[in-house]
């Protein structure tokens, strides 16, 4: 076991969008703070570098606040929480301003961000990197951090979060965690004033998932032991398309394909999703995933299909590039 060192201000636990932008935070606001990030693998190997399509903002004069919380509690289909839909939707804007005033490049058509469309929204307000905004946010974030001073902690099984022990058995406060070294094999402490658990999912559960082999609900379960309550455990998303190859190990296909006018197609080449919903192939990516189950169990067939084909070649090399490339290996 490593000897005590003093507590870190904070500690961060997860190199994702969501802690590496907690830890840059800190640090522009307290810049001689103490801060520690854990990844469980190199800190670019988690799921945010893995999304592809974008991000929902309204940044467009013709669209409003109202319409994308509208959308939002659509496709929630009255589960969800109507602040919590209300503050991220509010909030989207300034998290855009503030990862461009960090580096991230967006795409734009002449002077401003340009701007697709995915399912469930009745407008144009995902700005993207390409089809590779993940990526686009994890290495820029990844480069600060890098730049920032924090203590990075590669190859760090986060194990269990540590309490303050008080009088007769009862626990306190979090006051840290402790974390096995994969490259030497040790159990190492990190004490910290402040944890922020920022590890990310727990799809990797399932057979096939798009998402990282490092996905496997580590932080979930940690809290759990810590004494926090774990809820809505059920919501794991089923994104509607990926790519049915035995090599592809389950290759996400962006939804903006679908959303600048990709169809779903049977076997026999004709469309179903104005079957199972009027909004078609822009339905919400629930609606979608359960119609394609159904038309596959319906018909016995193995897949079924995006056909996108009726744009030019040229479209499809700029808006899709990484599809693009990763199809041409198959």
């Amino acid at each position: 076991m490593a000897r005590m060192k003093p507590p870190y201000d904070l500690l961060v636990i997860g190199s994702g969008a969501a802690g590496l932008s907690v830890a840059l935070a800190v640090l522009a606001k307290h810049p001689t703070a103490r801060v520690a990030v854990l990844a469980k693998n190199q800190l670019s190997e988690g799921s945010t570098r893995y999304a592809q399509g974008g991000i929902a903002a309204v940044l467009d004069a013709t669209d409003s606040t109202e319409s994308h919380i509208a959308d939002t509690l659509d496709a929630g289909a009255g589960i969800c929480v109507e602040p919590a839909v209300r503050a991220v939707v509010e909030g989207a804007p300034a998290a855009i301003e503030w990862l461009i005033a960090n580096g991230v490049m967006f795409d734009h058509e002449g002077s401003e961000l340009h701007l697709t469309r995915e399912g469930g929204h009745s407008h144009r307000r995902i700005v993207h990197s390409a089809d590779a905004t993940g990526k686009a946010v994890q290495t820029t974030l990844e480069a600060r951090i890098r730049e920032s001073g924090a203590e990075l902690f590669e190859h760090h099984n986060a194990i269990d979060l540590i309490r303050e022990k008080l009088p007769q058995n009862r626990q306190g406060r979090c006051v840290g965690a402790y974390g096995l070294d994969r490259r030497d094999g040790r159990v190492k402490l990190f004490p910290a004033r402040t944890v922020v658990l920022a590890t990310g999912g727990a799809s990797r559960v399932y057979l096939y998932s798009s998402n990282p082999d490092g996905s496997t609900g580590d932080g979930i379960a940690m809290a759990w032991r810590a004494g926090c309550r774990v809820a809505n455990m059920e919501f794991s998303q089923f994104h509607p398309t990926c790519l049915y190859h035995p090599k592809a190990k389950s290759f996400l296909v962006t939804e903006a394909v679908r959303g600048e006018g990709g169809h779903l197609l049977r076997p026999d080449g004709t469309r179903f999703m104005d079957d199972y919903d009027p909004r078609a192939e822009l339905a919400p990516r629930d609606i979608v995933a359960r119609a394609i189950d159904d038309v596959m169990k319906r018909l016995g067939c193995e897949c079924v299909y995006l056909d996108i084909s009726h744009k030019p070649a040229d479209f499809i090399k700029s808006h899709f590039p990484t599809v693009y490339a990763e199809t041409l290996k198959f």
